[in-house]
């Protein structure tokens, strides 16, 4: 088949979008595609017309566009098959507090959380006991991310993702354990625990990315219990946000065995350190055979 490759963008995940990519471009040469490589950053106004000569786009941006459900619906409008989630569901589980919402209305639980708008500015009330983590409504990879311990370091928090012309959620911290769960079509993969660099507050930009990062254990070392109840959760936050083909959510679990639902990250990091692609490998999926059966998966969807 002939496929565009869609990677980098303009927000500030390019680079780990770009990283990917270059993995996700072995995998595909490897599977005898014929693949073409497209930056919006460069390119967005050829999109659509570059769409409509493909066979398959596999899309691996961070953010904006591709995370908010934008290039996906410019690859609807082509009529260009594409692996996950669609427009809608793309934007709903990107806005974290909306996604939220949405899983607090199916039973599950996250933490307790609020929204300050630039609008509110950097006087707003913390409505949240301490501490708590401020970061952007919309976006990933831990950018903008703060742990706010007094309540005098409140406003700077907020300036700091007021700075990414963002809005601010802002989270109960809830101390515990951080176990992540994918999604491959409608089964959930096996756990995988994170743990931060012993410097480290929590799994931020670096810890994600860095090779000397956290470490990333799969499976995860937990009872079967809890390793089935999380995974029941996550198949039923895939379904509820509306998402297809793959998705990660991100968990912490306390040290009474309660699991708090964080977020779902509707196009997964394919980074060489990236978590989805390791819990497929531990069911003996190569990351090829990843990448095959994403490209199955997003064509049983969009071309039935």
């Amino acid at each position: 088949m002939h496929v565009i490759l869609i990677a980098g963008g303009w927000s500030d995940e390019r680079e780990v979008s770009l990283s990917g990519a270059a993995k996700i471009r072995m995998a595909l040469d490897e599977l005898g595609h014929n693949v073409s490589f497209f930056d919006p950053a460069d390119d967005f106004k050829k999109l659509l017309a570059t769409a409509k000569q493909a066979d398959f786009a596999f899309i691996n941006l961070h953010g904006t566009p591709g995370e908010d459900g934008l290039v996906q619906a410019v690859l609807d409008k082509a009529g260009c098959p594409y692996q996950g989630a669609g427009p809608a569901a793309s934007y709903l589980a990107l806005n974290k507090a909306a996604s939220k919402e949405v899983f607090e209305d199916k039973g599950i639980k996250t933490p307790d959380w609020q929204i300050v708008t630039p609008t509110q500015g950097r006087e707003a009330q913390l409505k949240l006991n301490l501490p708590v983590f401020v970061k952007p409504n919309k976006g990933g990879s831990s950018l903008g991310m703060s742990l706010v311990k007094r309540i005098e370091d409140f406003p700077a928090a907020l300036d700091k993702v007021f700075s990414m012309c963002q809005s601010a959620l802002v989270e109960s911290f809830i101390p515990g354990v951080e176990l992540t769960c994918g999604m491959l079509g409608d089964r959930p993969l096996p756990l995988i625990m994170i743990k931060p660099k012993s410097d480290a507050d929590f799994f931020d930009y670096e810890n994600k990315y860095a090779a000397d990062g956290a470490e990333e254990i799969c499976p995860a070392p937990v009872d079967d219990t809890l390793t089935k109840s999380i995974q029941q959760q996550m198949v039923t936050a895939h379904a509820a946000l509306g998402l297809t083909g793959y998705s990660r959510g991100d968990f912490m679990v306390t040290k009474k065995g309660e699991a708090f639902l964080l977020e779902v990250n509707t196009l997964p990091g394919m980074t060489p350190t990236s978590l989805l692609p390791r819990a497929a490998a531990n069911i003996g999926l190569s990351f090829t055979d990843l990448i095959a059966e994403l490209i199955r998966l997003g064509m049983e969807t969009r071309t039935h």
